[in-house]
């Protein structure tokens, strides 16, 4: 922690003091408390680009260290594992697209031919009996007749209710079938548009604007792969098989490739290409310690220095400050604050050159700035001696009395003080650790 004061009116000095003692009368000043915090230069955005798919290299659009726009190409892969699966999902979904249920239906045209036989044999039977000269002999065969009649027509019930029964099935067991096909088609055009979408990302396009670097930033960038966008967008019960088709696209490999980026040079897929880097903005990461970070919140000002320009100093301002903590190794623990960075100056005037990212530095809050206010100088401040609070000792005729002090804004050699002494107060300004309580350190 850090300070920086003017106007501190404290004056005075007792040449009847001992030595190592001084005596000075409280005074006024501006105090700013300053809190210092590690920082490093962050890029407005970095995308790390991966090969989408195994393969080779086809073609190499830029060159490295090249400025890229947003969807420019930069780099296309040759893929036979991709194309080769794009041309099977393509076969089994016009094999899904024409393998449609045939109708299903039960004719009842035998039904009704057996019923014209029955009945013309009926009438020619009925007409027959009629004939029979003996009256008990015809009715007895009219009677046969008519039982047969009954018969023929109890069993021709059970037939047109078991032909219903049987046509009720062969629809049901069609929609199930025309349910089960529509499914497949489903699955074979998600298989399709997965492959289609791997075939495409094979050209690889910038998702930033920025500069390009070839090689990779290992396996934190975020991926241009339009393949594993697209199939974040299906649902998951389709992920699985939309990822088979794309080769070995999703092995995951996050190795850079080797060597220059050329074509022909062989990739495997997750690899690392190239990274994509927008410098146009940038801003600081800072590590605040808890002891601090209550004092810090966005809007405050801050001066950041460089270790690579050591004579420069660069204005920022906290844009926001973490929730959640970060533990070091060691056990400390911190919150990141975000600033946003402005250009520097050196101490001539002159513009200073732009940091880089990645570069450290140390990043000077002003947390708070108290002005015209009572102050004391930092060396006249310590803790009493059950270290419950701060004192300063106050000198009345003569003698030093401890007396308890409130502190407000603590910068590195003044302090505010609110409430224990008044300006004008006479005060031991050096050497309160050797003094003790009513020790003559001034004149009566």
């Amino acid at each position: 922690m850090a300070g920086l004061a003017s106007s501190l009116l404290v004056a005075g000095c007792s040449s009847s003091a001992p030595p190592d003692i001084e005596v000075a009368s409280v005074g006024r000043a501006t105090v700013t408390e300053v809190v210092q915090a590690p920082a490093t230069v962050v890029a407005r955005a970095t995308a790390s680009i991966v090969a989408p798919a195994s393969g080779t290299v086809a073609s190499v659009r830029v060159s490295d260290g090249a400025s890229v726009q947003a969807g420019q190409v930069l780099v296309t892969i040759a893929s036979p594992a991709a194309t080769a699966a794009l041309a099977q999902a393509r076969n089994a979904d016009q094999q899904a697209s024409s393998a449609s249920p045939g109708a299903a239906s039960v004719s009842v045209s035998g039904l009704a031919q057996a019923d014209a036989a029955a009945a013309l044999a009926f009438r020619n039977a009925k007409a027959a009996a009629t004939l029979i000269p003996d009256p008990a002999l015809r009715a007895q065969a009219l009677a046969q007749l008519a039982g047969a009649q009954a018969q023929y027509a109890a069993a021709r019930s059970s037939a047109r209710a078991a032909l219903a029964q049987l046509g009720s099935g062969l629809a049901a067991l069609q929609r199930a079938a025309a349910s089960l096909a529509d499914a497949q088609r489903a699955q074979t055009r998600a298989g399709l548009a997965a492959a289609e979408a791997s075939v495409a990302s094979l050209t690889v396009r910038a998702p930033i604007s920025g500069t390009v670097v070839f090689g990779g930033a290992g396996t934190g960038g975020s991926s241009s792969g339009a393949g594993a966008s697209a199939l974040s967008q299906l649902p998951s019960s389709l992920q699985g098989q939309a990822q088979s088709l794309q080769g070995s696209a999703g092995t995951g490999s996050t190795a850079s490739v080797s060597g220059a980026l050329a074509p022909g040079t062989p990739v495997t897929a997750g690899a690392s290409l190239l990274t994509v880097t927008d410098v146009s903005s940038l801003s600081l990461a800072a590590q605040v310690d808890e002891t601090d970070i209550l004092l810090v919140r966005p809007g405050v000002q801050a001066q950041v220095n460089f270790d690579a320009v050591p004579d420069a100093s660069y204005p920022a301002v906290v844009t926001s400050v973490d929730l959640a903590p970060t533990t070091s190794t060691r056990g400390g623990v911190s919150y990141l604050v975000r600033l946003a960075l402005a250009a520097g100056t050196n101490a001539d005037g002159s513009a200073a050159p732009a940091p880089r990212p990645g570069m450290s530095a140390v990043a000077s809050l002003d947390v708070l700035t108290a002005t015209d206010v009572v102050s004391v100088p930092a060396a006249a401040v310590f803790r009493d001696a059950t270290g419950s609070g701060n004192s300063v000792w106050l000198v009345v005729a003569g003698r030093a009395t401890r007396r308890s002090v409130t502190l407000g804004a603590q910068g590195d050699t003044v302090i505010e003080v609110r409430s224990g002494v008044s300006v004008g107060d006479r005060i031991v300004v050096k050497g309160a650790d050797l003094v003790v309580q009513g020790q003559q350190v001034g004149s009566q």
